[in-house]
């Protein structure tokens, strides 16, 4: 099920024939695209389960995206009711647990000894790797969906209400404050902002990209990379939920819903290219390919200097599958059954699969080199790794 959101503050789930509107369109109430039946397929990669265990009561009713993250050989979880855990990566062991005051509903960033997380209620925490102790707390405009993003002096963190805050890393004092317009009627979740020491970039759900001076929070170019037609407001939807990829010769690549893939030159924001796909989830950049999860599930890769579309991957259309993520040669997606499927980078072909919980999975995988850690909607937290 999908939400959208009304700017102020009031929010309306969907039934199955908005959902089907989101999707592109609608007939006779169901959805365009009815989730695929799994098919057999030529297994050249498998999945083998390391250890497993359950964190807290999952992500709740609203599926918040608390996705985990690994920081060296930690690996760290959390539900939507405020618990917190950490894990050796390699085996399982929990190495501390603790439960906050306030309820989760972000991601979780995991950096230089600290762990930051965003609430419900419009706080930012920042805990000790070592024992999950809370470092500092600070208030901000609004809810936190998306998960904090740190350089080496400020937590940049985008709200629900438009919002981006600039805090010291160190103390959570306030740094400076951008406000963006939001329309009448958007998707239930925010842009991940892009940080690095001199700047920020974040996506709007009005359907633009920022770039913001970090010093100020001062605008330094915008670029409209999705812009609203048709008659319906929810036809009109364009937002920038997915976080942007930099390269380091300065290359900027954004995704949008209702809307485009681009690319920009990261300095001016002139844009590179162009391709008119639907997407709310990052991309992954390998090399000169760009992988982009569809709206509709579809896997296309896109050569990530022309924007041409390398090869596509129909077979998960309608299984609402997560962003990407990579692992060993591998692109690695959850699906809304809970199955964990593998696709072959070169060529796109599903080359692995296994059933973690049937409770689906809805944040993207977390993985470091062949291994993969995958955390259900109602908590299962499991670690496999790809074998060959």
């Amino acid at each position: 099920m999908m939400t959208v959101r009304f700017s102020q503050h009031m929010r309306l789930t969907l039934g199955a024939v908005a959902i089907s509107l989101l999707a592109g369109c609608a007939s006779k109430g169901e959805p365009v695209y009815t989730p695929k039946e799994l098919t057999s397929f030529d297994e050249t990669s498998t999945l083998e389960a390391q250890w497993s265990t359950t964190v807290g009561d999952g992500f709740g009713r609203a599926r918040y995206p608390i996705a985990p993250a690994r920081d060296g050989d930690i690996l760290f979880a959390a539900d939507a009711e405020g618990t917190v855990e950490a894990f050796d990566a390699e085996n399982g062991e929990r190495q501390w647990r603790v439960e906050l005051e306030s309820p989760i509903s972000s991601g979780l960033t995991a950096i230089a000894d600290a762990l930051y997380v965003g609430t419900r209620n419009g706080e930012v925490l920042a805990l000790d790797q070592q024992d999950g102790s809370v470092d500092w707390r600070t208030r901000v405009s609004s809810e936190v969906l998306a998960a904090p993003q740190a350089n080496r002096e400020w937590l940049i963190v985008q709200s629900t209400d438009g919002h981006v805050t600039a805090l010291d890393r160190r103390s959570g004092e306030e740094h400076w404050v951008y406000s963006s317009s939001l329309p009448r009627l958007t998707l239930r979740g925010t842009g991940t902002p892009l940080t690095i020491d001199p700047v920020t970039f974040a996506g709007f759900a009005n359907g633009r990209l920022t770039t913001l001076d970090n010093r100020n929070g001062q605008p330094l170019w915008d670029q409209q990379v999705a812009i609203p037609s048709g008659r319906s407001e929810v036809d009109r939807l364009v937002d920038l939920t997915g976080q942007p990829v930099l390269t380091q010769d300065g290359r900027l690549f954004v995704t949008s819903y209702n809307g485009r893939v681009m690319a920009l030159e990261a300095t001016r924001g002139e844009v590179l290219w162009a391709r008119d796909l639907s997407s709310r989830y990052t991309p992954v950049l390998v090399g000169d390919y760009l992988f982009v999860a569809t709206d509709a599930s579809h896997v296309v890769a896109l050569d990530a200097e022309s924007g041409r579309e390398v090869w596509r991957n129909e077979a998960l259309e309608g299984r609402w599958i997560t962003a990407p993520a990579f692992a060993d040669g591998r692109l690695v997606f959850g699906d809304e059954e809970g199955y964990l499927h593998l696709l072959n980078a070169r060529d796109g072909e599903i080359v692995g699969r296994t059933r973690v919980d049937s409770a689906g999975i809805s944040v993207r995988p977390v993985t470091e080199g062949g291994t993969i850690h995958v955390q259900a909607n109602n908590g299962h937290l499991e670690t496999l790794v790809i074998s060959p």
